[in-house]
C-alpha cells in the first residue's frame, strides 16, 4: 500500500509553501524518516521527511505552490510499477524530463527549466559554486530562441523574389514633350512580419513565499498603526573601551566574541521592566474592541539578514540572559537563520524588536515596526563625530558616536515614554555599569 506525503501543518498563520527541493530523485529507495523534500514558507523552510520506507514517487515538481494538507508524493511500499515509470502529474499536465536532479540549481532555476524543457546539466552556472541561477536559465533559453529564428530569417531572405531590375529607357529625341511621364515604378513588395526577439535588458521572477511575507506585513505596519519614529545619540566610547579591555578573555572564557549587540539587548531589556508599555501590543479582543496585551517578559527578536531575506528570530527572556547567553543566542539563531533550519517557535512571540542597519553602514534610518510589537529600536554605524566633551565641558572632542531610533506606535505608546525609554538605553549603553547595577 502507497503512503502519501502530506504537508504538515505548521502554525495557523501559513497555510501554502513552495517545494523548493526534492533530495532524492523520483523512484529512488528512502528509509522512513529520511528527509525527502524541503519545502519553503513565508517563515521557514521545514524538511519533509518520508512517512514510511520504500520508493518515493514526486507528486509535485520543483518550485510548485502547495496548500498545507496536500499530498505531494508517496512511498510505495511494494513498487510494482515498471522500471523508469514517472507518476501521473496531480495537474494532469505532461512534465519535463528530470535529467537535471542532481544539477546544482536554485529552485526557481529548476522551475523554469521544467517549464521551458531545459536540462540544467546544459547550463553553466554563474552562482557561488557553479549554481545555476535562473538568469542562467533565462539567457539559455533566450540564446535558443534567437538561435531558432536565425535560421527561418535567413530562409525568408532567400526565398524572397528579387526587385525587378529597372528597365532601360528607350531613346527620346530632344525635342520630346517636357509632360512625358517617367514609366511606372513597381509596386512596393510587403512588409516583412517582425520576428519579437527575447528582450535582454528585463526579467521577471516570482517573488519568494518569504518575501511577499516581509512584503505584506510591512504594509501592514505602515497602514494599521500611527507610527512614529523618534531619534537620539549614543556615545560608544565606554563600550567600545571595555569591550577593548576583555573582548580575549570573554571569548576564552565562554567561548563566544563579545559584540555590541548584547550590550543593546541588555540596555534594551532593562529599559522594558521600566516602561513596560513599550513591551506591550494593542491587540483586537473577543468582541472586536482594542485591547492591551501585557507581557511579564521581554522576548527581543533581532533581525537577521539572509540570502532569502529578513527574518526576525526571537532571543526569549532576554531579562534574564547574561552577556554571554545572549551573545551565544544571537549566534545560534544567526546561523540556523542563514542555513534555513529555524523553527516556526524560534520566529513567534516576539515582543520588541533591535536592528542593526549599522552592519551594512547605514548612518539613520526609520524602522518599521513587526506587527503586532509596539516599538522597534535601529541600531547604526559608528562614526567619529565632533561632540562636546563629556570630560571637559564646555569643549570639543571627537568621539565614536552612533544614531539610535525608535519607531513606535503611538495609538498606544505616547511621545514622552518613548523618548523616555530611548533615553533609558542611552544612559545604559554610555554607562555600562549601569547595567550592572541595575541603575
Amino acid at each position: 500500500m502507497p503512503t502519501n506525503i502530506v504537508v504538515p501543518e505548521m502554525g495557523e498563520s501559513v497555510r501554502t509553501g513552495v517545494v523548493s527541493r526534492w533530495h532524492k530523485p523520483d523512484g529512488a529507495p528512502v528509509q522512513r524518516d529520511e528527509v525527502v523534500m524541503d519545502l519553503e514558507t513565508d517563515k521557514i523552510t521545514a524538511e519533509i521527511a518520508a512517512p514510511a520506507a520504500g520508493t518515493l514517487r514526486h507528486g509535485a515538481a520543483q518550485g510548485q505552490t502547495v496548500e498545507v494538507g496536500a499530498v505531494v508524493g508517496l512511498i510505495e511500499e511494494s513498487s510494482g510499477a515498471p522500471a523508469g515509470a514517472q507518476p501521473a502529474p496531480a495537474n494532469g499536465q505532461p512534465q519535463a524530463p528530470e535529467h537535471h536532479d542532481d544539477a546544482r540549481a536554485t529552485p526557481l532555476a529548476r522551475k523554469l527549466a521544467s517549464e521551458h524543457r531545459v536540462d540544467l546539466a546544459a547550463i553553466s552556472g554563474t552562482g557561488p559554486g557553479g549554481r545555476v541561477r535562473e538568469q542562467d536559465v533565462q539567457a539559455h533559453v533566450a540564446a535558443r530562441q534567437a538561435a531558432a529564428a536565425a535560421p527561418a530569417a535567413a530562409a525568408s531572405v532567400a526565398t524572397a523574389p528579387a526587385p525587378a531590375a529597372p528597365m532601360a529607357a528607350p531613346a527620346v529625341a530632344s525635342t520630346a514633350p517636357a509632360t512625358s511621364h517617367a514609366p511606372s515604378q513597381a509596386p512596393a513588395a510587403p512588409p516583412r512580419p517582425h520576428t519579437p526577439q527575447p528582450s535582454q535588458g528585463t526579467r521577471r521572477e516570482r517573488l519568494s513565499p518569504l518575501r511577499a511575507r516581509i512584503a505584506e506585513r510591512l504594509v501592514m505596519a505602515q497602514h494599521n498603526a500611527a507610527m512614529l519614529t523618534t531619534f537620539n545619540e549614543v556615545d560608544m566610547s565606554a563600550v567600545m573601551a571595555l569591550r577593548g579591555r576583555f573582548k580575549e578573555d570573554f571569548e576564552k572564557r565562554h567561548g563566544v566574541g563579545l559584540g555590541f549587540m548584547s550590550f543593546f539587548v541588555t540596555a534594551a531589556a532593562q529599559a522594558l521592566a521600566r516602561f513596560p508599555t513599550v513591551n506591550a501590543a494593542l491587540v483586537q479582543g473577543p468582541d472586536g474592541a482594542p485591547e492591551v496585551e501585557h507581557h511579564g517578559s521581554a522576548h527581543v527578536a533581532v533581525a537577521v539578514s539572509t540570502p532569502k531575506g529578513l527574518t526576525v528570530p526571537v532571543l526569549r527572556h532576554a531579562d534574564t540572559l547574561s552577556f554571554a547567553q545572549i551573545e551565544s543566542g544571537i549566534k545560534d539563531l544567526a546561523l540556523r537563520a542563514r542555513d534555513g533550519k529555524l523553527t516556526l517557535d524560534d520566529l513567534q512571540g516576539g515582543t520588541f524588536t533591535i536592528t542593526n542597519g549599522g552592519i551594512f553602514g547605514s548612518l539613520m534610518s526609520t524602522p518599521i515596526l513587526n506587527p503586532p510589537q509596539t516599538a522597534i529600536l535601529g541600531m547604526h554605524t559608528i562614526k567619529n563625530r565632533p561632540v562636546e566633551n563629556p570630560d571637559a565641558p564646555g569643549q570639543i572632542a571627537l568621539r565614536p558616536m552612533m544614531y539610535l531610533a525608535l519607531s513606535y506606535d503611538h495609538r498606544l505608546l505616547d511621545g514622552a515614554e518613548a523618548v523616555q525609554f530611548l533615553v533609558a538605553v542611552k544612559n545604559a549603553v554610555e554607562h555600562p555599569e549601569r547595567m550592572l547595577l541595575g541603575v
